[in-house]
């Protein structure tokens, strides 16, 4: 164990005592503020007191004095604290490894408590949610009144109706398709022998053609 110094001297002893067993205790960095603010309500010290007394701690080789900027920072001597034992340091090891497994947990309870937050602001409110089922509610009376009206009409057309049709279209596609080809090996055998391009010929014949038009022969089912 180091053997520490003697105790704060001089004037204003009694907060330079507080502020010593303080720092010692915690063992960690504080600012002449952080100090005020955490001691000022159960001890009734001053700012002024403070600062002076953290002074006076640092010129008697109590507590060390760090510089950071217009800043200063003040910590317990570590060569004047008592050096722990093998059993105190294992027992910290445990601690430490304790604290750390629970600070893992609290950040996987934090991811999924924002993972839930997102969805939860994703989602629909309560008002907005009424509102889609009124919207839903409205299409779907015009679309069974729309329903009704098909069903009402006279002009149905029947299966056999619908039947005929698809087999003329197929009839025709395929007639189509047919002469198309005819038409097109035709050209190709005039073109082998005509000494202008295929596009002059066209005019020249008066040959329109489906993509003329713009049209196209549906494929064959």
């Amino acid at each position: 164990m180091s053997k520490g110094r003697e105790g704060p001297a001089g004037g204003g002893g009694a907060a330079a005592a507080i502020l010593l067993r303080y720092l010692r205790e915690q063992n960690r960095p504080y600012s002449a503020q952080d100090a005020f603010g955490n001691l000022q309500r159960e001890h009734g010290l001053g700012k002024a007191a403070v600062v002076k007394a953290l002074e006076q701690l640092a010129q008697q080789g109590h507590v060390r004095e760090k510089a950071y900027g217009k800043q200063k920072i003040y910590f317990a001597d570590q060569e004047q604290l008592p050096a722990a034992s093998e059993s105190e340091l294992r027992a910290l090891d445990g601690e430490i490894a304790a604290l750390s497994t629970k600070v893992q947990a609290l950040q996987q309870s934090c991811r999924q408590m924002e993972a839930e937050l997102k969805d939860l602001n994703s989602s629909m409110t309560t008002p907005e949610m009424a509102g889609e089922i009124k919207e839903l509610r409205k299409d779907c009376a015009s679309y069974t009144e729309k329903l009704e009206r098909i069903k009402s009409a006279a002009n149905h057309v029947t299966p056999e109706e619908k039947e005929k049709v698809c087999s003329e279209q197929k009839l025709y596609c395929k007639e189509w398709r047919r002469r198309k080809r005819m038409a097109t090996e035709l050209l190709e055998a005039i073109l082998e022998g005509y000494p202008k391009s295929k596009k002059q010929f066209f005019e020249e014949v008066g040959i329109e053609t489906d993509e003329d038009h713009n049209v196209t022969l549906p494929a064959a089912v």
